[in-house]
């Protein structure tokens, strides 16, 4: 995932200065995907370069001019682009929370086929997983090395069940069609 996703999703849910956004991306999507001010900035100076985002000089005669940006159609296209293309099965939680907070704020847009390829993935890695459980550790003699490696696995499965429980409750809100 780029940031320049994560940006462009802070961006359309309100319009910023590049100062507010580092602030709120901090508080919000940095919670799950890290940048630092530096690297806010320069990809702001970039996707306002490729045309995905263009700055508003905002201030009184004689005070500091800031800029504001917002997310022009070509940014929002960019933005709608790569949130419905799939990612990699084993792909990491950051960017599938930017694609629902993306869909969040354009409506349908695609992420529920994502996420339902992506409950198949871990429903069979989750079976995979217990079948590694059942052959290896179902023995009442485990050694204190078994109990250990047993205690990892239970880790994994605990994690898959977790992670398929809040996706099955997340996948009814991308079937609901976005407020007009």
């Amino acid at each position: 995932m780029s940031i320049q996703h994560a940006l462009l999703t802070s961006l359309l849910e309100k319009p910023s200065t590049g100062f507010q956004l580092a602030r709120r991306f901090d508080r919000s999507i940095g919670h799950f995907w890290q940048a630092t001010h530096q690297q806010i900035y320069r990809e702001l100076r970039r996707m306002a370069s490729s045309g995905w985002v263009e700055v508003e000089a905002k201030g009184d005669d004689g005070g500091r001019k800031r800029k504001v940006y917002h997310v022009l159609p070509d940014g929002r296209d960019e933005l709608v682009r790569w949130a419905s293309e799939p990612g990699s099965s084993g792909e990491s939680n950051e960017a599938l929370m930017v694609k629902i907070r993306a869909e969040a704020v354009l409506g349908p847009i695609g992420v529920r086929q994502e996420l339902e390829r992506l409950i198949g993935w871990h429903e069979e890695r989750l079976a995979n997983y217990r079948d590694i459980e059942a052959r290896d550790f179902s023995g009442p003699d485990l050694t204190r090395g078994q109990r250990l490696q047993h205690r990892v696995l239970l880790k994994g499965i605990s994690a898959e069940e977790d992670w398929l429980q809040w996706a099955r409750g997340t996948l009814p809100l991308l079937s609901e069609l976005a407020p007009a």
